[in-house]
């Protein structure tokens, strides 16, 4: 299986690398992991006009990411769903990728071009936590389906 986690996100080491490489590792098992950080000068530029500018060059940027794959994003208002429920999004499946937008969050047209918008929590995180919990969740929801004692 493939997973792609895709976020608006500048391309910077962070004190976050370590755990992201650990968590990866672990995904290894059972899916190959590619993190893949944008942050376009539109986002930029955009950043500087509104909410809703940003919104929508956040849409420019990820949309050409949408493909065949199952395509999840993370959205404060998506469903929230315990492990178990969130390791059934993971199953059977060929390639998955997640989407976790910038700062002002995602414009309803993104959204309804996804297969499924979940909500991580109703807390508010940044995106590097917000990655770390999901690649967490994603390794939990793999040792679930393969009844690997890690989720117990």
């Amino acid at each position: 299986m493939k997973i792609d986690i895709v976020s608006i996100a500048k391309k910077e080491r962070s004190i976050y690398d370590p755990l992201y490489k650990d968590l990866q590792k672990m995904i290894s098992r059972f899916a190959k992991v590619e993190d893949i950080e944008i942050f376009p000068k539109d986002v930029a530029k955009s950043h500087t006009i509104s909410s809703e500018a940003s919104q929508k060059a956040y849409t420019r940027a990820l949309t050409p990411y949408l493909d065949k794959s199952f395509n999840i994003t993370l959205h404060p208002k998506g469903k929230k769903m315990d492990s178990y429920e969130f390791s059934k999004l993971l199953n059977d499946k060929i390639a998955v990728k997640f989407f976790i937008g910038g700062a002002y969050g995602f414009e309803d047209e993104f959204l309804k071009q996804s297969d499924v918008v979940v909500s991580l929590s109703d807390l508010t995180m940044s995106h590097k936590i917000a990655k770390s919990v999901l690649m967490e969740q994603i390794y939990r929801g793999f040792s679930i389906l393969s009844n690997h004692p890690y989720h117990k």
